[in-house]
């Protein structure tokens, strides 16, 4: 394991906040020189969260076009115990490889690293390792760094059980007064533009405001931020 592997790991024991979880993701794919990181678990009550590198876009993209159901990693490695190297699974079907080709147009990498962990009470995770190297470059990263992706993976789901165990009021540092505001408008059903010119900055603005709240609250999209602070009371409508 490499130095900078070790000071992550000693780091992420100090994350407090789904805001930091997410920096911690950014940061470990810096380290690696990897395309993405993303850690995604579903807590004792269905609930599902996320932090990571993917864009916004292509995360709207999967739940909108409802891929939960056909995403060979999430069945492959929900049948297993063990890291998935992407290569490994069945993408033979049509509707495997139009998501995989989906993917691909909304900047995810064609290799991928999985690995499944399970919690109590039925809490499941995924912790991904994604970019563009060939496989044989592919494949000797996940020689090499194998051990290291299963304790980050732990590390990831540690703190995810810390925060589901603390309760809602503690997993996040408190939404600004304009984040508040910019999730306001969009659960009262005004359209990002007219939230902007609402709230009198770009679109451009309004988005750093959203994806911020976003990352805070842990949610995996606009409308899961929405819902989200709703169901804690951190927005009122």
């Amino acid at each position: 394991m490499t130095a900078a592997l070790e000071k992550f790991l000693e780091h992420i024991q100090h994350v407090e906040t789904f805001q930091q979880l997410q920096l911690e993701s950014e940061h470990l794919r810096d380290i690696l020189g990897i395309k993405h990181v993303v850690y995604h678990w579903v807590n004792s009550a269905g609930e599902r969260f996320g932090v990571g590198t993917y864009s916004s876009e292509w995360v709207d993209r999967y739940l909108a076009k409802d891929y939960l159901r056909l995403d060979p990693v999430l069945f492959g490695c929900f049948q297993r115990f063990t890291p998935v190297n992407w290569k490994q699974l069945d993408w033979s079907s049509r509707s495997a490889r139009t998501f995989f080709l989906d993917a691909l147009e909304y900047g995810v990498g064609s290799q991928g690293f999985s690995v499944p962990v399970r919690g109590p009470n039925g809490q499941f995770a995924l912790f991904t390792l994604n970019d563009d190297a060939t496989d044989a470059q592919w494949e000797k990263f996940i020689q090499s760094t194998e051990r290291a992706l299963v304790i980050c993976a732990h590390e990831f789901n540690k703190k995810a059980l810390d925060f589901e165990s603390v309760g809602a009021s503690a997993i996040s540092q408190p939404l600004s007064p304009r984040e508040v505001e910019a999730l306001t408008c969009l659960a009262k059903g005004l359209s990002r533009a007219q939230t902007a010119l609402q709230m009198g900055i770009s679109e451009h603005t309004l988005r750093v405001y959203i994806e911020a709240a976003r990352h805070k609250l842990g949610a995996m999209n606009t409308t899961h931020a929405v819902a989200r602070a709703l169901s804690i009371g951190v927005i009122i409508i």
